[in-house]
């Protein structure tokens, strides 16, 4: 029989080999502050008059009037200026769920953290509202927008709208959508009822609509969504988990009905190892299982149970494991962006933890026990990585600690701020920035680029777009990751 704790000796003793195993002291608050600025640098529309990213300018301000409709607002998913709906609303969900977990522990940055959830739910309010039986989901060609490098203030690229219909549906961004407008509405539901309000009523509304007509937006829209935010996972995991945040936002016992009804062909029983802004599976488990934890609703205790097994295929030295971890001790998903998985799963981590201990659970991996302090000492290791501790001694947060990546791809970031050059760069007279090994003029504060390989290698070039590129997706889970251990600084991995 494995001891309890086992796999925590064994991970300790994988990581001396690798002299990664001594304890670093970060200031969680300073990165959190930064984290969470991050989000004004991506800002779509009409910027307001606390703007603290100043180097940034407005943009995109006839957006949606091609179709009569208000689309000015929302963010800029990455390092281009289109406006992506799937991945911004998972953003804006993540960022609530940040919000709603560790709120309590942001001290003087809830006010600027409720301000990001409030950028991405504004717009995705006018998105869900402008015109019935439609959602807006996309603005901007990206094979167009592509071809530039341009600033957002100078863009003259066309700014198509994209939605999907009751003809052409949309299932999987109409209920993520949903899953945003809901989550947002428990943020605002003491400070703003009658916003949160808003939000719910239009939450309800979008919802219904992806259920009633089922589709996926890959589908309907084909090119101008894909290959960039293709729904590779289909849209059973979106319905299911829009439905869970709205039973969490709502009274309305509809929505227990439905997961109820519906979890089995909706994915309840499946399991499965990885969570972003594709793949909703493993979150929804993981939001679920406080019912089952908190409630005793023992329709929920599959949700639980399948958590655990997620929990379980994380953890080195366990019955279950079956996750990789670069020389360094990095969790390792994918070579495109490897930190949006890092940083959804150290969310999870710390989320499920929370439960746990506030309802007395742990969790078995065959004859080991794990229990939620091992949760947050695997979630702090994965945050102190990308805050520095790691073989190449280098912060993936620009602008945090005393080296990061200075060559970031991203326009608005690579190009001269209006203030320094106010005449306009055109879309070919860009790529010069693009391909300079000069730093970035504008630093990116707060950003979370893509990270480093499965040897915890990294290369800081500007085109190297799969490891120096920021999105919103990644920062918006790491937003409640910076929470946690700014409210609980001393914790030790």
């Amino acid at each position: 029989m494995v001891p309890k704790h086992s796999y925590f000796l064994l991970f300790c003793i994988f990581l001396l080999l690798n002299h990664h195993c001594a304890t670093a002291t970060f200031n969680y608050a300073d990165a959190l502050e930064k984290s969470i600025l991050f989000f004004e640098a991506q800002r779509s529309g009409q910027l307001p008059a606390n703007q603290r990213v100043t180097w940034r300018g407005n943009s995109g301000l006839s957006d949606g009037s091609s179709n009569q409709v208000d689309l000015v607002g929302g963010y800029y998913d990455a390092g281009d200026n289109v406006k992506f709906g799937l991945p911004m609303a998972f953003t804006t969900t993540m960022l609530a769920w940040s919000v709603i977990e560790f709120g309590n522990m942001m001290s003087g940055q809830l006010d600027n953290a409720r301000a990001a959830v409030r950028w991405g739910s504004d717009y995705l309010l006018k998105a869900a509202t402008a015109t019935p039986d439609s959602l807006y989901v996309q603005v901007a060609d990206p094979n167009q927008d592509h071809k530039c490098w341009e600033r957002p203030e100078d863009m003259d690229t066309p700014r198509n709208v994209y939605r999907v219909t009751t003809q052409n549906p949309g299932s999987d961004v109409a209920a993520e959508t949903a899953a945003a407008l809901a989550a947002a509405s428990i943020v605002f539901k003491d400070s703003d009822s009658a916003y949160s309000a808003k939000l719910l009523q239009a939450a309800t509304k979008v919802f219904d609509f992806a259920d009633r007509y089922r589709g996926s937006y890959s589908d309907s829209l084909n090119s101008v969504v894909c290959p960039f935010y293709c729904s590779y996972s289909g849209y059973h995991d979106e319905l299911l988990w829009g439905a869970s945040w709205l039973h969490r936002a709502s009274e309305d016992t509809s929505y227990m009905t439905y997961i109820q009804s519906n979890g089995h062909t909706l994915g309840a029983e499946d399991d499965d190892y990885s969570f972003s802004w594709d793949d909703k599976r493993v979150g929804t488990k993981v939001l679920l299982s406080k019912g089952f934890l908190q409630n005793r609703i023992d329709a929920f205790e599959v949700y639980k149970v399948h958590s655990d097994n997620y929990i379980c295929s994380l953890v080195p030295g366990s019955n279950g494991f079956q996750s990789q971890y670069t020389p360094g001790g990095l969790l390792f998903k994918g070579s495109d962006s490897n930190l949006q998985y890092v940083t959804c799963t150290t969310f999870l981590l710390l989320t499920y933890a929370k439960y746990l201990t506030a309802n007395g659970g742990s969790i078995s991996c065959g004859s080991t026990t794990v229990s939620s302090k091992d949760l947050i000492s695997l979630a702090k290791k994965q945050v102190d990585y990308i805050l520095g501790q790691n073989p190449a001694g280098t912060s993936y947060m620009v602008g945090f600690g005393n080296r990061y990546p200075l060559h970031v791809h991203h326009r608005g970031s690579s190009l001269p701020a209006l203030r320094d050059h106010p005449g306009r760069i055109s879309c070919n007279d860009g790529f010069q920035y693009l391909y300079s090994g000069s730093p970035n003029p504008n630093l990116l504060v707060g950003a979370i680029v893509g990270g480093p390989d499965s040897g915890d290698g990294f290369s800081d070039d500007r085109n190297n777009y799969r490891q120096t590129e920021p999105a919103t997706y990644i920062n918006a889970p790491f937003v409640g990751a910076l929470a946690f251990f700014a409210g609980n600084p001393n914790v030790r991995h």
